[in-house]
């Protein structure tokens, strides 16, 4: 798709649990369009959140999702929040190319008191963790927590640890049909890389983004940058989440003017990576004492993984040793 008449038909098949990546060349802006349906529906209804609960854990597994796919090589990146919210901890798991899990830890009991969505993470940190292994060292950006949304906190992070300007859009909603209720979930990326030395003089120069409390940069942001924050801004929520609307249709609606390019689709699924050997290896670090703790009224050591909610039991007697 290039300038006001595309190169080629702009698809209108609309694809669930796929990530587009896109450029507009003109604006030196890269991208990735995310669109989640029965990936993210599946981790939701597995956990059965109340809908606040869902709808935060939705928005994170996009961002997670949106964030992942940037890794050029087989690893995991990792987003954790802990704070004081109703939400006390939430954990997704992307491990590259395609696999995507989820959970949140919360309080039940102050579900019916929150009157706001900011009291849904309230204060804590938000850490983003990259994980490339092989003996690798682990990469990890840390954000602090204040009530805002996980928008703002990723264009925290965006701004203190990789200095790239970006903007972000996250939606999630639950569609009724007459086959059900389902979640979906989408999400837009756009950042400022530009290859000319001016522009990359101007990178870091986004008054918008100057950190609270500060004064903004002395000199003006550079246009192209300005305009493409000002065209992904008018994107609307329910255009994220329309099972109707193709990810090439909306990139077309916002950038068609400049032309923007996409690039190969890249497919994500809902997969945990728990399994029986891993948990047994998991009970073996803990003492006897300990594993005596967990024996249930059955006489057996019961697991519930919290990704995935699979339920395992195991015989005592299978970790004695000799």
């Amino acid at each position: 798709m290039s300038g006001s008449e595309p190169s080629r038909p702009v698809s209108d098949r609309g694809l669930d649990d796929v990530v587009l990546p896109f450029s507009v060349e003109p604006l030196d802006v890269r991208g990735r369009v995310v669109r989640l349906g029965p990936s993210v529906d599946h981790i939701l209804g597995q956990h059965k959140y109340p809908p606040p609960v869902a709808r935060l854990v939705g928005e994170a597994a996009a961002l997670t999702v949106l964030l992942g796919t940037s890794l050029k090589m087989e690893g995991r990146f990792q987003l954790q929040t802990r704070s004081d919210g109703l939400i006390g901890m939430l954990v997704v798991d992307f491990d590259a190319p395609d696999r995507l899990r989820a959970f949140a830890r919360y309080d039940p009991e102050r579900l019916a008191e929150i009157e706001s969505e900011t009291e849904l993470l309230g204060k804590g940190h938000l850490a983003f963790t990259i994980d490339q292994g092989n003996d690798m060292s682990r990469y990890q950006g840390v954000v602090a927590l204040e009530g805002q949304g996980l928008e703002e906190a990723a264009h925290q992070y965006f701004r203190q640890s990789e200095q790239i300007p970006t903007r972000v859009r996250l939606a999630v909603a639950e569609s009724v049909t007459g086959a059900g209720a389902n979640w979906r979930a989408g999400g837009l990326m756009v950042q400022f890389l530009p290859n000319s030395p001016e522009r990359q003089r101007q990178i870091d120069l986004d008054p918008g983004d100057a950190p609270a409390g500060t004064a903004p940069p002395a000199q003006e942001e550079d246009d192209a940058w300005t305009e493409a924050k000002l065209l992904a801004s008018t994107i609307e929520d329910h255009e994220l989440v329309d099972p109707t609307l193709s990810s090439e249709r909306l990139l077309y609606r916002l950038f068609h003017e400049r032309g923007v390019k996409v690039f190969e689709p890249q497919e994500v699924r809902d997969s945990c990576r728990c399994s029986r050997d891993g948990i047994a290896n998991m009970l073996r670090n803990f003492s006897a004492q300990e594993r005596r703790d967990m024996i249930g009224d059955n006489g057996k050591i019961g697991v519930t993984c919290e990704f995935c909610s699979t339920f395992r039991e195991f015989d005592p007697k299978d970790f004695d040793e000799g």
